[in-house]
């Protein structure tokens, strides 16, 4: 059976995406990652999928897989891109939607046929919700200057700031984010016991207080052009330690987002690109 799909990106975060509002179609893990394999099938960062939704208050179900063939829980770019895709699919004419997606609902704007805004929720630093499980010993964050904590990693000690933006992350402040061991260090702070279900690890550069720059190593995928979710933790960490203000502009590999989030309790909000690269079909059959 040969399966229609768009192909998609947000600032290089790039993504298949199909519609499974039309059409019914069961997946699995193993034919995610071959459809995720950049050499033998379309290549992705995460598969995203627009569903019905599973109750009155939302337009659609928005899902996420990461290419590993884990469902995860939120990814901004993706849900840009998901935007973008209602509309050029004529699934919707509406150009304000609410999404479903595994940790409640996002709200997404078009403001133009190529820029999406998108209402992600209140960020959550409580170490219970993001999840983050602090060493054994190590003070509360509220007493380390603005939710930071320290983590050790091959006997080095950094400092990470967790938040949950309806997805877990570690963000970390850097002098120079050209320098900064994404790849290892990355790699070693996702599988860390105290992210007990992995996070995504923003590596974060201040320029001013409107303005820093971005690498991210996100769970399940490794380092990606961009992470909107990323970006959002980011500004969260940086607001909460005085650092940022709150309109920020975040420039990732892919490009930049501006961010815009006024303290505790309060909505974050995220504006910039999603794109089509390209529209195929593939198979289904492993």
């Amino acid at each position: 059976m040969e399966i229609a799909f768009s192909k998609m990106h947000g600032l290089g975060n790039d993504f298949m995406v199909l519609d499974l509002v039309t059409r019914d179609l069961e997946l699995t893990p193993e034919l995610i990652r071959r459809w995720a394999d950049r050499r033998t099938g379309v290549g992705f960062d995460q598969l995203l999928t627009i569903q019905p939704p599973t109750g009155p208050d939302a337009d659609f179900r928005y899902r996420i897989y990461n290419a590993d063939g884990n469902e995860v829980e939120q990814c901004g770019n993706g849900a840009r891109c998901a935007a973008l895709f209602i509309a050029d699919n004529q699934l919707s004419p509406l150009p304000r939607l609410t999404l479903e997606t595994f940790n409640g609902p996002i709200v997404t704007r078009r403001l133009n046929a190529a820029t999406v805004a998108v209402d992600m929720g209140i960020p959550d630093t409580q170490p219970n919700s993001v999840p983050f499980k602090p060493p054994e010993g190590n003070p509360q964050p509220e007493a380390n200057g603005g939710h930071q904590q320290p983590v050790t990693v091959n006997d080095q000690t950094v400092w990470i700031t967790p938040v949950s933006i309806g997805n877990p992350h570690g963000v970390l402040f850097v002098d120079d984010i050209g320098h900064a061991p994404v790849l290892e260090l990355g790699q070693l702070l996702t599988d860390h016991p105290c992210f007990p279900e992995g996070a995504n690890i923003g590596f974060c550069q201040i320029v001013d207080r409107s303005f820093a720059r971005l690498r991210v190593f996100e769970r399940g995928v490794g380092e990606t052009r961009a992470c909107g979710t990323g970006a959002c933790a980011a500004v969260v960490a940086g607001h909460l330690q005085g650092k940022l203000d709150e309109e920020v502009k975040i420039s990732l590999p892919g490009g930049k987002v501006r961010i815009s989030w006024q303290g505790p309790g309060t909505l974050i909000r995220m504006s910039g690109p999603a794109a089509l690269v390209y529209e195929g079909q593939i198979s289904h059959e492993l």
